[in-house]
């Protein structure tokens, strides 16, 4: 891990750091069970971002003026989150064409985030398939 992106993750709220810290290791270990290649871990926009070749970052991020939310972005000029409310709307909360919101108190909804972050970082290889090959 980068030293901004620990630092990053050391800042948060320490209730909320075990929450960033599973949500990092569900991307890593996404795209490392998918053979994608190596993870490109930044911060972007003040925020951590994780991206493989061939596939659309996917950014995290808790903001202390929504304290009980925590949050997945993805490219909002993409079919990403439209895809995923297709498919989770019953699971998921979302935030425009650009989020997933997720609940500081309730459990990560694992099998439908592993499956979001999947289509994001195949993105380029899939994006031309109706709802992404789901």
């Amino acid at each position: 891990m980068q030293a901004e992106v620990r630092k990053k993750f050391d800042g948060y709220p320490e209730k909320i750091q075990p929450l960033m810290y599973q949500l990092r290791a569900l991307v890593l270990d996404v795209a490392e069970k998918g053979g994608l290649g190596e993870v490109d871990e930044t911060l972007k926009w003040g925020e951590p971002s994780y991206g493989v070749k061939g596939g659309s970052p996917v950014r995290m991020d808790w903001k202390p003026k929504d304290p009980e939310h925590y949050c997945l972005f993805f490219h909002c000029q993409t079919k990403l989150v439209d895809t995923f409310r297709e498919l989770y709307a019953h699971v998921l909360t979302f935030e425009g064409n650009r989020a997933i919101v997720l609940d500081v108190r309730k459990p990560l909804p694992k099998a439908a985030i592993q499956d979001c972050v999947d289509l994001a970082l195949r993105y380029q290889s899939i994006k031309h398939l109706p709802f992404l090959g789901r």
